[in-house]
């Protein structure tokens, strides 16, 4: 008897439900997903569909929270008031969340204070009513993870279809001169927030699971026999200082003009394509998937510094079209062995943050993205606020970069601009307060390198020939020519630095310093 008057009231809920709203999810929003009824003599019609739920589930987590407040600790994390179909459920789970947050009790007694003014479900039953009769028909909370688990899962269903409705009715609407390729965009981008949002399973994480991830950090470095935890940037020096590239860092490269940013940028990012293409079916996986955002340079120029490099032809020749018949067929060798590395390039300009993160998240979808490079921070916009002035976009564009570091747990190697104050000082070696426009990006950043290369200066400060100085200035320009340095000036899990590179101009390279002091002696 009991049973069956719990499933009328349950009836009458459902009918009066329309008279209560709630938060984000209105019964307007929800009316509109759901097709209309047939009308009368129309057997072509779409039949009516209720928006997927669970009426019962959220019953019975209701009442086992009202029950026993320790039920609200098991869907917390994860459960928020807009997955409740029902408004009125919403409401009843709000309330109970607030109280428990301040340390006090979640019953049908403390919550009915903030009731007793609601209007009622019928006329012969109350809201107050209601809330005891939710937890007089609990059993248990052993099963409230689970009921949280099925509201969850049913709202995600339902977002589903607005995100759908959204997607046709946009399809529909959508001017000639709107790509349709800016709706997908922004239909990836809703639907993977949707699957990543509120995984079950974020919040605390015991400590032995983190132990487990740092004994299998250590075991990859010692097998891969370097001493590298992370992915290596194909530079030894560079790789002992920084320990590799690790997962889920923000590493800052910056310089001044005509430095050598992207071209290291551009090295690295070869180094770890090739290290992937040449590491396949080994025991220990070396390299990455690089995906690369040139938002300065086309693609073709980015493939001709790295062909350039590869071949040992100055890109100068190549697009003045300078080249011998040798020149010429050792581009297409190179070229025939680079065309299956995995190296992906977006040579849009002007892009956002948001575009940024959900192109990335398709290329970790489609080929497994392990590396991310920006060229360079400062040409990525936000999120279009008028309002907001160029230091509040770059702490955006920062903070965006180093959560999608995070949620992809790729390193992300962004390349940023100096300010003009470097060229101001006699010792042009750059510093932090040197990053431009925002101290979020040292703040955001894991890592802070810079390129520098005293040969650039030193180049520029000939005196005139046949004097003293211009013998002084020659001994100079021998102690600089090739050399670049790159400096570690923030490493939150490392020790700052300089580390030498060797910097070959015409091919746009960087290798490993060899210190001519110690070159092998031939033997006659």
């Amino acid at each position: 008897m009991r049973a069956k008057t719990f499933i009328c009231e349950t009836e009458l809920l459902l009918k009066s439900a329309n008279r209560f709203m709630l938060s984000s999810m209105t019964q307007t929003t929800l009316r509109n997903i759901t097709p209309p009824t047939t009308p009368d003599g129309d057997d072509n019609a779409t039949p009516f569909r209720m928006a997927p739920h669970n009426i019962e589930a959220e019953q019975a987590l209701l009442g086992a929270i009202l029950v026993n407040n320790e039920a609200h600790d098991r869907v917390s994390s994860f459960l928020e008031v807009e997955h409740f179909f029902e408004p009125l459920h919403g409401r009843i789970y709000q309330v109970a969340t607030r109280l428990i947050q301040n340390n006090k009790p979640a019953t049908p007694i403390t919550l009915k204070t903030f009731f007793d003014h609601e209007e009622p479900i019928d006329e012969n039953l109350t809201v107050p009513q209601y809330l005891g009769r939710l937890a007089a028909s609990a059993t248990t909370i052993i099963n409230a993870r689970e009921y949280g688990q099925t509201i969850y899962d049913l709202a995600q269903r339902r977002m589903l279809i607005i995100i759908g409705e959204e997607m046709v009715n946009t399809a529909y609407e959508s001017s000639v001169e709107e790509p349709p390729s800016l709706q997908i965009e922004e239909a990836e981008q809703k639907l993977y927030k949707l699957a990543e949002t509120g995984k079950y399973g974020q919040g605390f994480e015991s400590f032995a699971s983190a132990l487990r991830g740092c004994i299998e950090m250590a075991d990859a470095a010692y097998r891969r026999g370097g001493g590298l935890s992370g992915i290596s940037t194909g530079l030894k020096d560079l790789d002992r200082q920084m320990g590799g590239l690790q997962g889920s860092d923000l590493i800052v490269l910056a310089g001044r003009p005509s430095m050598g940013k992207t071209a290291l940028a551009t090295n690295i990012a070869f180094n770890i394509a090739k290290a992937h293409i040449q590491s396949q079916g080994a025991e220990v996986q070396e390299g990455a998937c690089v995906g690369f955002y040139s938002l300065e340079m086309s693609s073709e120029q980015l493939a001709t510094r790295i062909v350039s490099e590869q071949a040992q032809v100055p890109s100068e020749k190549i697009r003045r079209g300078m080249i011998t018949d040798d020149d010429f067929r050792e581009l297409v060798r190179v070229s025939q062995e680079l065309q299956e590395i995995p190296f992906f390039i977006d040579p849009t300009g002007g892009i956002s943050i948001a575009q940024l993160a959900a192109r990335a998240r398709r290329l970790k979808r489609q080929h497994n993205l392990g590396v991310i490079i920006v060229d360079y921070l400062q040409l990525l916009t936000g999120s279009g606020n008028s309002q907001a002035n160029r230091v509040q976009e770059i702490t955006e564009i920062t903070t965006g970069l180093k959560a999608l570091a995070k949620e992809l747990s790729v390193p992300i190697i962004a390349l940023s601009q100096l300010s003009r104050q470097v060229e101001q000082r006699d010792d042009k070696r750059p510093q932090l307060s040197d990053l431009r426009e925002s101290g979020s990006i040292e703040q955001d950043a894991d890592v802070v390198l810079f390129v520098y290369r005293e040969e650039y200066y030193v180049a520029r400060s000939e005196p005139r020939e046949g004097t003293p100085e211009h013998l002084a200035w020659q001994d100079e320009m021998d102690r600089t020519m090739g050399i670049a340095e790159v400096i570690v000036a923030k490493q939150r899990h490392g020790p700052v630095g300089t580390v030498k590179l060797q910097f070959t101009g015409e091919f746009t390279r960087f290798s490993d310093y060899i210190d001519n002091d110690h070159l092998p002696v031939r033997m006659e």
